[in-house]
């Protein structure tokens, strides 16, 4: 799964790397947890693509309540064809999410936790593959506009902490990934690929990002 992420790319070149216009405003994020807003890059009605923030939790549009995009945070690429949850958001609306890297979890003797940062060896942007969706609260009339991050299963680096991890949409693909006139399933599952293990690094990380209050740099320096 990909449960947290970090984002401290300059935002000059996060909008050189995923075609935004004008750099971003963004603030350096080293512990980006569920709930909260994430920059998405997505097709805007002007053919063009545009930076939005999105709370990390997918509230679909037609769900009673917000409370459904806690535990929507993730998707499975093999399943979200199907997902009455995900399917419509497969088809039209798309996204890419910029990352630094992520967090994954290891069991460790004592039964605890040990967490780990993975990252690119060259330290490019990571683009997460993601889905958006905008949902109407019923009695107050407030929109929201959510996202969830799509997993894949994990490259055989990262498959030594879980058997999941957020698919990556290579450069060459973000056209089509983010195309809405791109529809067809099968074409667009075979972009939810695990990523290569070789380009990949890990290290372990303190136990201080646990807690999302501490979005500190050094959470994603080797421990």
């Amino acid at each position: 799964m990909c449960g947290r992420f970090a984002l401290w790319n300059d935002p000059g070149e996060i909008a050189r790397e995923l075609g935004v216009q004008a750099p971003p405003d963004l603030t350096k994020r080293y512990n980006v947890a569920p709930s909260q807003l994430i920059p998405a890059v997505r097709a805007s009605s002007e053919n063009n693509r545009e930076l939005v923030r999105l709370v990390w939790g997918l509230v679909p549009f037609w769900a009673k309540e917000r409370r459904i995009g806690y535990r929507m945070i993730n998707a499975r690429a093999e399943s979200i064809a199907q997902k009455s949850a995900f399917k419509t958001s497969f088809r039209r609306r798309r996204c890419l999410i910029p990352a630094s890297g992520f967090f994954e979890w290891q069991r460790t003797e004592d039964k605890g936790k040990q967490p780990y940062f993975v990252r690119l060896k060259n330290r490019d942007l990571l683009a997460f593959a993601g889905l958006w969706d905008r949902w109407k609260d019923r009695e107050s009339g407030e929109e929201i506009e959510s996202c969830t991050i799509i997993t894949t299963e994990a490259n055989e680096l990262v498959r030594r902490l879980h058997d999941r991890m957020p698919a990556v949409v290579g450069p060459e693909h973000y056209e089509q990934w983010l195309d809405p006139g791109t529809t067809e399933p099968k074409r667009l599952q075979k972009l939810l690929v695990p990523y290569p293990a070789g380009e990949m690094e890990i290290h372990p990380v303190s136990r201080d990002v646990n807690s999302p209050t501490n979005d500190r740099p050094d959470v994603v320096e080797p421990n």
